[in-house]
């Protein structure tokens, strides 16, 4: 071999040799390089994630946070509507009180509730009172029933009052506080019976 060919040789293997070694240097880099974006990819694609379930936690929150405001603000109204109505209802209710304070069988429950209470004295000194605005009705009650009645200092619009002092007892049959009982409790319900 001549020094040429030597030369020539020797520059083909050093070529050689700095190209795969070139190419070793561009290979490890590109591992490198994908390596890295490989982690930042998986990073990413992992704080996307936790970003989308956090969104979702807010919108459910938000949602639920309308959800309830919506729901107190009907039950408010609910509440202001079934007040409405029952005030109209026993509006209604004492208009057909006065109504039937005006006939005979108001009279004759009138009666009815003085023998009851005579009955339940069983003989012992009851006071009875009628309300102010049966005063008419009076003379009438006190034949029926053969009893004696006061006429009440307390308007409690209809029925009578008895009071037995020996025992302590009050008989309350007056409109005023059966209308009061009745306002207390009662309730609209709906149509399967829920409050």
């Amino acid at each position: 071999m001549t020094l040429e060919e030597k030369i020539a040789h020797l520059q083909a293997a050093s070529m050689e040799e700095a190209r795969a070694e070139g190419n070793s240097i561009i290979d490890s880099y590109r591992d490198a390089l994908e390596k890295v974006f490989q982690e930042h990819k998986e990073e990413t694609i992992k704080q996307s994630e936790l970003r989308i379930k956090s969104e979702k936690i807010s919108a459910r929150q938000q949602l639920s946070q309308s959800s309830a405001k919506a729901q107190l603000e009907l039950k408010r109204q609910y509440s202001r509507i079934s007040q409405e109505l029952k005030d109209k209802v026993f509006e209604e209710t004492n208009i057909l009180v006065q109504e039937y304070m005006k006939t005979d069988a108001y009279v004759d429950f009138l009666a009815a509730c003085i023998g009851k209470a005579i009955s339940f004295a069983n003989g012992e000194p009851a006071t009875i009172y009628i309300n102010p605005t049966d005063v008419k009705h009076k003379d009438t009650l006190e034949t029926a029933t053969g009893t004696s009645l006061t006429v009440s200092n307390e308007d409690f619009i209809g029925g009578v009052r008895t009071v037995i002092r020996g025992r302590n007892v009050l008989i309350d049959n007056s409109f005023k506080t059966q209308l009061n009982n009745e306002y207390e409790s009662f309730m609209f319900r709906g149509g399967d019976g829920i409050v």
